[in-house]
């Protein structure tokens, strides 16, 4: 049996899984499933096209799956999926996505506070922490175990990399690499996110890998091509290694140097 509060409004056709908590003042829309062991505190507002795995906890005044801001919305059918064990806190914006059958991505795991916003077609991974006030414009991309500092600002179709590291008040205006700590306005790709990897098991060889990439790609004055040539010839060729190359060859709108 969920548990609703007398106040809230939810629509009859929506869904709630086993054990939800609904508290005052809530709305949920026609086209929402929650799933089991999720927790809406008060004043929440979930609608549009909106599915939400298991025990996710959402605080006061947060906001999900309503209408894009994007001034290219045409109407149709857009969504918003959400994965397992997220926390929402006060006045988080979670917005759908802009075009017809696209969708806003939401992983697990990730703990978003207060007053973030994630825009249209964001798309955020696992184990992921935004600060407060922290921004993703649309079309955003975040890899797993990232962590954006407060105030930060990340612009349209920027990519953050897996264990990457953003500063407070950053503006980020290209792609930050995996493993790296960028920081600054505009943000520019400061060191290597040691912390980060000794807290989430990347062994030392790793790390030093990594710091090598690191030298070769910020701090020789090399192109990105040959940088990358460099790497592969005189570092090992260890999995946190390959996937650093291959963001950093994926990347479109360029790393942060």
């Amino acid at each position: 049996m969920s548990r609703i509060h007398a106040t809230a409004i939810i629509h009859p056709k929506a869904q709630l899984g086993a054990n939800c908590e609904v508290g005052p003042y809530c709305v949920i829309g026609e086209h929402v499933t929650l799933g089991e062991g999720c927790q809406l505190h008060s004043h929440v507002v979930i609608d549009g096209h909106t599915r939400l795995g298991k025990r996710n906890e959402i605080f006061p005044f947060a906001s999900i799956g309503l209408k894009t801001q994007d001034l290219k919305w045409k109407g149709g059918v857009t969504r918003t999926e959400i994965g397992d064990d997220n926390t929402f806190r006060e006045y988080v914006t979670v917005h759908s996505a802009t075009g017809d059958g696209e969708t806003t991505i939401v992983g697990t795991h990730n703990h978003i506070l207060a007053y973030c916003h994630l825009a249209h077609n964001v798309t955020l991974g696992n184990h992921n922490i935004m600060s407060n006030v922290a921004t993703l414009a649309g079309h955003v991309t975040v890899e797993d175990y990232a962590v954006i500092g407060g105030l930060a600002a990340i612009h349209q179709f920027c990519r953050i990399g897996r264990l990457a590291m953003v500063g407070g008040c950053s503006k980020v205006v290209q792609d930050v690499p995996p493993f790296m700590m960028a920081d600054g306005n505009p943000a520019e790709t400061r060191t290597i996110n040691k912390v980060g990897m000794e807290r989430n098991g990347v062994s030392e060889e790793g790390q030093a890998a990594l710091k090598l990439c690191y030298k070769i790609l910020f701090r020789e004055g090399l192109t990105i091509s040959n940088a990358l040539v460099k790497i592969e010839k005189e570092v090992p060729p260890l999995p946190e290694v390959q996937h650093l190359l291959n963001f950093v060859r994926t990347s479109e709108r360029g790393i942060s140097k």
